[in-house]
């Protein structure tokens, strides 16, 4: 079997399997690249060469993870996320790109403050706190998280790219495990949103593959948004910053939480494709 062939081969299985017949064809060269550990640019000039039988071997258990809707990104081991791969593992919740939008708003707010004191709620994969930490010297991260298993994803996200040194890692529930480490000038989170019943009607790649735990467990999708509001807010320096990412549909009764608790200059952020997606108010007091 050529190159070429394969990528053909294996795209028809799995465009057989449910996945759009664009992105067949597209996972499918992903796939023969990474069992044959080949760049794009040598998978084009190897097109008519014939693979060697372990090549195609490895190409074929890969696609058959895939053809049973294992997330893409689970089988590389890693996903693109505000210009950086971060490494994932069904521990973690998959970043998403409306989550750079979150970072956005953090980074806009740290770069007014010399230092700037930020904890990232909730960090599974440690996406967030990554990025801030990379793209921000003024900032002092901390990243909490109730499963030690995605907190070993994160710390070894922040040591693939030299940050370990700018962030605490904490394992606990919320804020609990740095609530001694308060005052923060940014509490930034993208928690669970999703209610239960609404889990089955999601693509089998989020439904039967990311952790329910980092999806939503609660009754109420707006549990934790109610959560963050209580006891995120006492723990914001004056000024400070309380940012979160949102469900589809949500950011009007988070807002509405957020003017509860007695954050001000409360405001809600489209994501790329026009959503209201990040919610963030800020607390009484000049910073």
């Amino acid at each position: 079997m050529t190159a070429r062939e394969a990528v053909t081969t294996f795209a028809r299985r799995l465009s057989a399997a449910g996945i759009a017949d664009g992105d067949a064809r597209f996972e499918a060269k992903i796939l023969v690249l990474q069992a044959a550990g080949m760049t794009p640019e040598s998978l084009h000039i190897a097109g008519e060469r014939q693979l060697d039988d372990d090549v195609v071997e490895a190409a074929n258990a890969l696609v058959a993870r895939r053809t049973r809707r294992e997330p893409l990104a689970y089988i590389q081991g890693f996903r693109e996320f505000y210009g950086m791969a971060i490494r994932v593992t069904p521990a973690v919740l998959i970043p998403r790109p409306e989550t750079e939008f979150v970072v956005q708003a953090i980074l806009d707010y740290v770069g007014s403050c010399r230092v700037c004191r930020v904890v990232d709620v909730g960090t599974g994969s440690g996406a967030i706190a990554v990025a801030v930490a990379l793209s921000s010297p003024n900032a002092r991260l901390w990243a909490t998280d109730l499963s030690s298993a995605a907190l070993a994803i994160a710390r070894r996200n922040a040591a693939d790219r030299g940050v370990t040194a700018c962030i605490d890692f904490a394992e606990g529930d919320l804020l609990t495990p740095v609530v001694s480490n308060a005052p923060f000038d940014v509490i930034a989170s993208n928690p669970p949103y999703i209610a239960p019943e609404e889990i089955d009607a999601l693509e089998p790649e989020v439904r039967d593959w990311e952790p329910r735990i980092a999806l939503g467990t609660h009754a109420d999708p707006l549990h934790f948004y109610r959560r963050l509001a209580r006891e995120a807010t006492p723990l914001l320096a004056p000024g400070g910053l309380l940012v979160v990412e949102v469900g589809l549909g949500q950011s009007d009764a988070v807002a509405e939480l957020w003017q509860r608790a007695g954050l001000t200059a409360v405001s809600v952020t489209d994501d790329y494709a026009g959503i209201p997606r990040v919610v963030s108010g800020r607390a009484l007091g000049i910073p």
